[in-house]
């Protein structure tokens, strides 16, 4: 939708089981001062690519996941079947793109003619939108599928609950005394992945390289400290921000980073998370998962029951919720 915080918001109170639909302006209302808005700062890499055959021009796509160097990427391809070891690709500027090495996942290794910057990724790259969304990737894409305070990249997927706020929003919500702390986490294609094992304690979760700040993590004690709540925008500030409980990273006076592969599903308790906004997510998935640790899984599933009833829009640029 346009403008982005013109988006419908379901808000859960937890202490009183109240729901309320309403504009996703509406949030201003519903957080106070002295709460804490925890944003992941990432930046979507136009990561999905389709060179050609010099041979024979057909068409393969190419979606980077992680820089081993500047001219080597870890990247999925598709048609895999015929991507082989050894084979090349060339851009429409002449750059070439060799695959090196197939990977146990099915993962390819490519090294690139020259070094994959970001000013080539925007010129010749796609957004790497989700795998439901069934349409080609527009110019328009580089903007929707990004966050306003998008600010570091290195994600192959967007933080998508933190699309619908706009500079407007993030203003009015720091006139009535809600900070904002950032947290950077690159999303992966994992998130994606639906979980297939029985038991769901056996799903590899993918490794996601997080940062977060000295001066974040000093915000998050002085909320502590008056008594305030810490609001997480999007599952992965969540991870993010349990991954420094888990690491005892939250205890240092210094800035934190790694690589984390928590999986937070019921009956997990929030450490340092008090609220979440997050959008409607893919059944199966860890997402979900993630949501019902928080609100309950017999509520989260009556909660997403109420949202189908009410059309509310699913997944990626759909409509939010809030869970404090």
């Amino acid at each position: 939708v346009s403008p982005r915080d013109s988006s419908r918001l379901l808000s859960y109170d937890r202490a009183t089981g109240h729901v309320a639909h309403e504009g996703f302006r509406a949030i201003a209302t519903r957080l106070q001062a002295g709460d804490l808005l925890v944003v992941n700062t990432t930046r979507v890499l136009p990561a999905r690519l389709r060179p050609r055959r010099a041979e024979t021009g057909s068409q393969i796509e190419i979606m980077l996941v992680r820089a081993r160097s500047d001219a080597e990427w870890e990247a999925l391809v598709r048609p895999g079947r015929r991507v082989r070891v050894g084979m090349v690709y060339e851009f429409d500027d002449g750059v070439t793109v060799e695959v090196t090495e197939r990977l146990p996942d099915g993962r390819r290794v490519v090294r690139f003619s020259r070094a994959v910057e970001l000013e080539w990724l925007e010129r010749i790259g796609e957004m790497p939108l989700p795998p439901y969304i069934q349409r080609p990737g527009e110019r328009a894409d580089h903007a929707d599928y990004q966050t306003v305070y998008a600010d570091a990249p290195g994600a192959v997927a967007a933080p998508t609950a933190g699309l619908h706020f706009t500079p407007d929003l993030l203003r009015e919500l720091e006139t009535t005394g809600v900070r904002r702390a950032d947290v950077l986490l690159h999303v992966g294609p994992g998130t994606f992945r639906p979980v297939r094992a029985d038991d769901i304690r056996e799903h590899p979760m993918d490794a996601e390289y997080y940062e977060v700040s000295r001066e974040t993590i000093r915000a998050f004690r002085r909320t502590r400290e008056v008594g305030g709540r810490v609001i997480a925008v999007g599952t992965t500030s969540v991870r993010t921000l349990e991954t420094l409980a888990e690491t005892g990273q939250i205890e240092a006076d210094s800035a934190a980073s790694g690589w984390t592969r928590m999986f937070i599903y019921p009956p997990y308790e929030m450490r340092l998370v008090d609220g979440l906004i997050t959008n409607f997510h893919l059944p199966e998935s860890t997402l979900i998962m993630l949501v019902s640790a928080l609100a309950g899984r017999e509520r989260t599933m009556e909660l997403y029951r109420e949202a189908v009833e009410r059309r509310y829009r699913f997944y990626s640029f759909g409509d939010a919720m809030l869970i404090l």
